[in-house]
């Protein structure tokens, strides 16, 4: 009687274990279309956290900046009277409790590409701001530092890219427990940094994300 209730209890692990492996080794994929909404991250952050993010912190920092570039210190007029800032966007700093993997190089250059749509500013490329914080060997928050700050404009002007302002962009989170679910509130805060006076303009827009665990411990998502 007990060998007969072992072979079957050995008999259902084995289906149960075949049954979750076929689960678990079938995957599909299909092509979203302009209208599809982005996919909600069931562990993390993904799409549907920093999209709207990136949009929003950029509108309140360019609305922001409009508001004073005419009284801005270091302002560039060109031939038809345009003004603008030259910028050297230095980074994306993640101080959130999370990783954020390839959504690292997927935000920079969104921000990136919508700050350069907007006339009044001039973007350096990425690739001469890498080339130059190689060459310094200095971390993003060192940029700060009169010594640093200079050490890292002298290389860029030598590539004829001289800079006025430093953008910062930083990523932070708080995360809420409640017996096994939690609550992430996610912060994108974009700083624009005027070099000669010190001087900064800062703005941020936050998103909360709730994370809910269901069947076999697997989290249930939900967002706001």
């Amino acid at each position: 009687m007990v060998c007969r209730r072992n072979f079957l209890l050995a008999c259902f692990h084995l289906s149960a274990v075949g049954v979750l492996a076929g689960c678990r080794n079938r995957q599909r994929a299909h092509v979203l279309k302009g209208d599809d909404k982005d996919m909600v991250g069931s562990h993390t952050a993904g799409a549907e956290t920093w999209k709207p993010l990136i949009d929003e912190s950029v509108a309140r920092l360019l609305s922001k900046s409009c508001a004073t570039i005419q009284q801005a210190s270091h302002s560039t007029v060109d031939a038809q009277g345009q003004t603008s800032r030259t910028v050297c966007f230095v980074g994306v700093e993640n101080r959130s409790g999370e990783e954020i993997g390839d959504f690292e190089e997927q935000i920079y250059e969104h921000i990136d590409s919508l700050i350069s749509r907007d006339p009044h500013f001039r973007m350096i490329s990425r690739r001469y701001v890498e080339a130059a914080m190689g060459e310094c060997r200095c971390s993003i928050d060192a940029l700060v530092t009169a010594k640093h700050q200079r050490e890292f404009q002298e290389i860029l002007e030598r590539q004829d890219q001289p800079f006025d302002y430093l953008l910062f962009a930083r990523i932070t989170s708080g995360t809420t427990n409640s017996n096994g679910d939690y609550q992430r509130d996610y912060t994108l805060t974009l700083e624009l940094l005027d070099i000669h006076t010190g001087e900064s303009l800062k703005d941020f827009a936050e998103l909360r994300k709730g994370y809910h665990k269901g069947l076999f411990g697997k989290l249930k998502h939900y967002g706001s």
